[in-house]
């Protein structure tokens, strides 16, 4: 009854991000510092979207300007200036609310874990029966520190005390405030309007809308969170390495229970999107940026970076390669060590084993491309396409310069510098005329050591 209940009403979040982030010395937005490849608002947003909110308001503060243009115009904006607490903070976002009738969640850029999992409890818990005034999530952490209090009984929350305010048998509670709670769009700007500043740090606290509520004999009351990982604030550059670290571990765990073969996890680092189907083997130190897709069957070898990239079934890459945006292996093509693929297509069962760049080209199935080949795809203002048909062979140390073309089961002699296209079956070699003299060589030896001798007498 609770799900369909909340299902019908309209969802708006507010998301505070008009800290300094002071700690964090930086002159980067704190909140548009990356976890896994994507910001930790992005994060955020990603989970708020998923219960797909009528309106989004972010509250900014000190460089503005930077969210206007990461988030643009898929939030509204609200600005805290001066910054009074985070009661006065969720005030400013009243007028980008004006005329919304629903549920809003108050949310933390600078948290940005929250599953969409726990939101929709907290939604859920507020559309119960008892219909409470507000609903905060706690947490149980392993050290409570310095947490506002929820001091609660049977998930009915009694009173919301800051820990500076706190008295020693307050402060002995485990169950803390994350910060983050929901309410009725009425109801909670009318508790704000009630708020005052007369505790420890002169500051319009969120949380004492609760109090304020209770006080009027309402109901509030408490969701707690599955883990403390999940609401762990981020406000410094130790704790974004953390956060980090902490995400890793979780999506390695979760790639080898799906599958994926981890030959040494702790090395293997992920972004937000990579996507490794089950029997993909990747070996220690590789780093996956963002927008990788890697099929069943594929190898990923050691000390290999790739972004962008799209890796076929059966496929085999590295050790040591780079795929960078762009690059789409086929079905069963090798990209070996110390090859660079970028904006390129590996036809299936292509194979460009060393010391190569594929830059802006179309390699055609069963292609070979020989150590120390380079597509020349930049002439100093415009990038330009090299075409290689399948079954060719670009024999070593070769460079391609592109626009050309080469036909299929086209060979190309090592050494050679391609300009012009190549038909199919065709042989092209581009050197030049092998130069001998006789003896040359043992005449220039004998004399530079007389010459030596000479010098040191």
């Amino acid at each position: 009854m609770a799900s369909r209940m909340s299902q019908t009403r309209p969802i708006a979040a507010i998301v505070l991000a008009a800290g300094k982030g002071t700690r964090m010395k930086s002159t980067r937005h704190k909140v548009l510092h990356e976890i896994a490849g994507r910001s930790m608002i992005e994060h955020l947003l990603a989970s708020v979207e998923e219960l797909a909110p009528e309106r989004l308001v972010a509250v900014v503060g000190e460089a503005r300007e930077q969210l206007h243009e990461a988030l643009g115009e898929r939030v509204r904006f609200a600005v805290q200036d001066p910054q009074l607490g985070t009661g006065h903070a969720v005030q400013q976002a009243a007028e980008a609310l004006a005329g919304f009738d629903g549920d809003v969640l108050v949310l933390y850029g600078d948290v940005p874990f929250v599953r969409a999992d726990t939101m929709r409890r907290m939604i859920d818990r507020l559309n119960e029966p008892d219909a409470p005034a507000a609903v905060v999530l706690g947490f149980e952490p392993d050290d409570a520190l310095r947490y506002g209090r929820v001091i609660a009984q049977q998930g009915r929350i009694l009173k919301m005390v800051e820990w500076k305010d706190a008295s020693e048998e307050e402060r002995a509670c485990t169950l803390c405030n994350s910060g983050l709670l929901a309410a009725r769009s009425q109801d909670l700007f009318a508790l704000l309007d009630r708020v005052s500043n007369k505790n420890a740090q002169a500051e319009y606290y969120l949380p004492d809308i609760v109090n304020i509520a209770i006080a009027d004999g309402q109901s509030c009351a408490v969701v707690t969170g599955e883990s403390a990982d999940e609401v762990a604030g981020i406000n410094s550059r130790a704790e974004l390495a953390l956060a980090e670290r902490q995400w890793q571990d979780l999506r390695r765990e979760e790639a080898m229970a799906e599958g994926v073969t981890l030959r040494a996890p702790e090395t293997v680092f992920f972004s937000y999107d990579t996507q490794l189907a089950a029997d993909v083997v990747v070996e220690q130190n590789v780093v996956f940026g963002p927008g990788v897709s890697v099929a069943s069957g594929a190898t990923i070898r050691a000390f290999s970076h790739l972004e962008g990239a799209s890796v076929g079934e059966g496929c085999e890459v590295g050790p040591y390669a780079r795929l960078r945006p762009g690059a789409v292996l086929e079905k069963g093509s090798k990209v070996g060590n110390f090859v660079e693929i970028k904006k390129a297509t590996m036809g299936e069962g292509a194979k460009a084993n060393h010391l190569s760049y594929i830059g802006d080209a179309t390699v055609g199935a069963r292609a070979n491309i020989g150590a120390g080949t380079i597509t020349c795809n930049y002439d100093g203002y415009f990038k330009h396409r090299t075409v290689i048909g399948p079954g060719a062979f670009i024999g070593s140390n070769s460079a391609l310069i592109a626009p050309v073309t080469i036909g299929a089961d086209a060979i190309v002699g090592a050494g050679s510098a391609v300009s012009r296209d190549v038909a199919d079956g065709e042989l092209r070699m581009v050197r030049a005329e092998q130069l001998v003299k006789p003896g040359w060589a043992d005449r220039f030896h004998d004399a530079m050591k007389r010459k030596k001798a000479e010098t040191k007498k």
